[in-house]
């Protein structure tokens, strides 16, 4: 409707222009009255058009056109990424390496995987922003979620709300995002980047609370805590074990930025978590209390303007949801039956560049379960160490290429190790 009123408006526009240009002032007076007969006219059809066509959309169903959109800032984000990759052995799980498998169940069982499971979408939303408050959310995922190969399934990453107070350094975090323990992690083309080898931490729905604090000049506190799920495992009720509990996870984190190693800030932090699960061990209802816990470091160290490192350290009971304890949480048969697995370990990494269109990236972790809390054939040690580079095309595309060594040790026969290349293609947007 409005375009036709705008093209009427500018063929009335147009008799009006052309009719001055060859007016002269002897017939101004009839010229003008014949053009307000004109726009009369105009608007007389013009009403008998919408007589004719609103009836006409009411009766289709139709309804006026909407803006489906926000007043809100969002910003589209992720990759497109393509992984190859060549195991000497055969890995837990094939697209990302996680620990080998026993060598004398799978002898040099070599492997070659292809997946785009990684390529990632998220969505930066902010505003309104207030005098006090400022609010903002995010939501990403990839398709880590299951399902056939070809046929992958969207697993959530984050989704949350952060309400932030900048005047005062305070925010508040409220949905799934990453756990406040380990918050670090190795820069690394396998998606893992370190579970299960020595990098603890993953993500799950939590409430945190985050304070900053400058104690001098260049000098800073943070400190954080979260109200965290706590998640568990299927218990003979089919009841999740965390669920069961009746109690979140209790995390924390404090750490401080100074200047320790020339003009760049030394980040130190330390942190915890502290949990329960119960665990129902036969459907009469008897059931069994486990806890979950855990101590850990985490340095961030500049030297320079083209080289870092950082790493963490953690020590453990029931890890699994964590991923530490090489994926090995409670012990459920005899001879250890409802043993809670310690695990301790590690990792450190040091990154180099860019010089060019290249940088690279070195480390290795370490996850040392403790061998009398566990059954023959379970894991005992896992550790890996790598090397990768990446070379940028332009500035949305690199290609990228990672040689890692993994060790896995079992209580009992089946110890092995493999040799990984892997490579990829990654398009950011």
């Amino acid at each position: 409707m409005k375009k036709l009123q705008i093209l009427l408006s500018l063929v009335l526009l147009t008799s009006i222009g052309t009719t001055c240009l060859a007016a002269n002032s002897e017939d101004l007076a009839r010229e003008n009255a014949e053009l307000k007969r004109k726009v009369e006219k105009l608007d007389k059809d013009l009403g008998e058009l919408k007589k004719i066509v609103i009836p006409q959309a009411e009766a289709s169903g139709s309804q006026s056109p909407m803006i489906v959109w926000s007043d809100l800032d969002i910003q589209l984000y992720g990759y497109l990424k393509l992984d190859a990759s060549y195991d000497s052995s055969r890995t837990t799980n094939g697209n990302y390496a996680q620990w080998v498998e026993k060598e004398n169940e799978n002898d040099d069982d070599n492997q070659f995987n292809m997946t785009a499971n990684q390529s990632r979408f998220g969505m930066k939303i902010n505003g309104p922003d207030g005098e006090a408050m400022n609010a903002s959310g995010l939501v990403e995922v990839d398709f880590y979620g299951g399902g056939s190969e070809n046929k992958s399934h969207l697993m959530m990453r984050h989704a949350y709300v952060k309400l932030d107070w900048p005047e005062y350094r305070f925010n508040i975090i409220t949905g799934q995002t990453s756990d406040v323990i380990s918050p670090l992690f190795p820069s690394t083309v396998n998606y893992s980047v370190g579970w299960w080898t020595g990098n603890i931490g993953y993500r799950r729905p939590q409430i945190r609370l985050t304070k900053e604090t400058e104690l001098g000049a260049d000098t800073d506190l943070k400190l954080e805590g979260a109200l965290a799920r706590t998640i568990g495992r299927d218990s003979v009720s089919k009841t999740d074990s965390g669920e069961d509990s009746g109690l979140p996870s209790l995390q924390g984190r404090a750490s401080t930025s100074l200047p320790l190693v020339g003009s760049k800030l030394t980040t130190v932090g330390v942190s915890g978590h502290l949990g329960k699960e119960e665990y129902d061990i036969d459907a009469s209802g008897q059931h069994k209390n486990f806890k979950t816990w855990s101590l850990n470091m985490d340095v961030t160290q500049p030297i320079n303007k083209w080289l870092s490192f950082k790493g963490e350290l953690f020590t453990g009971e029931n890890l699994s949801a964590y991923l530490g304890g090489i994926g090995q949480g409670v012990t459920l048969d005899s001879p250890n039956q409802y043993e809670e697995i310690r695990s301790k370990g590690g990792w450190i990494a040091a990154s180099l560049g860019p010089w060019d269109d290249m940088r690279f990236n070195v480390g290795g972790g370490i996850d040392d379960v403790d061998g009398g809390q566990i059954n023959t054939g379970n894991r005992t040690l896992n550790k890996s160490i790598f090397g990768n580079m990446f070379y940028a095309f332009n500035k949305n595309t690199e290609w990228a290429l990672e040689l890692s060594h993994w060790k896995t040790e079992y209580d009992g026969p089946g110890d092995a190790d493999n040799l990984r290349l892997q490579t990829a293609l990654i398009y950011k947007f």
